[in-house]
């Protein structure tokens, strides 16, 4: 998944399933979606985060 999808389009796909998880009392939602949606984002999130932190570059 990592090298098929744009960077951009994954963090925005994980915060849609965050969001719609919130939803997760009506009957096709769930509140699965949140940590799917959470993971998702956080390929992307997890290199931004040690870039800013000043973290070991890879």
């Amino acid at each position: 998944m990592r090298l098929r999808v744009p960077r951009g389009l994954r963090a925005l796909l994980g915060l849609l399933l965050v969001v719609l998880g919130l939803f997760g009392f009506l009957p096709v939602l769930g509140f699965w979606m949140i940590p799917l949606g959470i993971a998702i984002a956080a390929i992307d999130l997890r290199p931004l985060w040690r870039r800013w932190r000043g973290g070991p570059r890879r």
